[in-house]
């Protein structure tokens, strides 16, 4: 009878690994969802913008799967380095900090691991890693500094929503924003 007991629990224990397991790895997808689709936007803008601006000149310009394949790159990024807790100096001070500090910092990495991919890539393309460099924004320094101001304040808003989520609690925000709105908000307030 206790063995019988005993395999009852173990079975259990199993499968309530298992279904952690499950949990965990549909949480880390939401989350590379969230950072996917979010990064598929501002790049698809940074394209867009790109789009125009050529046209202008009356240049073509048609490689759209930047968006996607820096997006699906610089997600899986974002989703390691948090893992990682990177950039989580300033938690306990208030939203400001933590938020401009992340911006901050995902800006910089995210700028070196594009640059870092384009160099990878054109290197297995037979080219040395000074050709593969790419040319940020023009390839000039204002150039590039426009596009890195650019992208942290594109940054402002995932990281705004992903701290206020961290201090209310994601199911809240998450109920707050896309679910209950205004009633919620009162409620909390009162």
């Amino acid at each position: 009878m206790s063995n019988q007991i005993a395999d009852l629990a173990q079975k259990e224990e199993s499968r309530n690994k298992r279904r952690s397991v499950k949990r965990i790895l549909l949480g880390e997808a939401k989350k590379f969802i969230g950072i996917f689709v979010y990064l598929v936007i501002v790049f698809g803008l940074f394209v867009l913008h790109e789009w125009v601006v050529l046209g202008k000149q009356h240049i073509s310009y048609s490689f759209y799967g930047f968006a996607l394949i820096n997006a699906l790159v610089l997600a899986k990024i974002i989703l390691v380095a948090e893992g990682l807790h990177f950039a989580d100096r300033f938690k306990e001070k208030p939203l400001v900090y933590p938020i401009v500090y992340k911006s901050l910092a995902f800006t910089i990495l995210l700028i070196c691991a594009y640059i870092a991919e384009e160099i990878i890539v054109a290197m297995l393309h037979g080219k040395t890693a000074v050709q593969s460099i790419p040319d940020i924004g023009g390839g000039t320094i204002g150039g590039f500094t426009s596009v890195a101001i650019i992208m942290c304040v594109a940054l402002i808003p995932f990281f705004a929503f992903r701290e206020i989520s961290r201090v209310f609690g994601e199911a809240e925000l998450h109920a707050l924003v896309f679910t209950r709105g205004t009633k919620a908000a009162r409620s909390l307030s009162e």
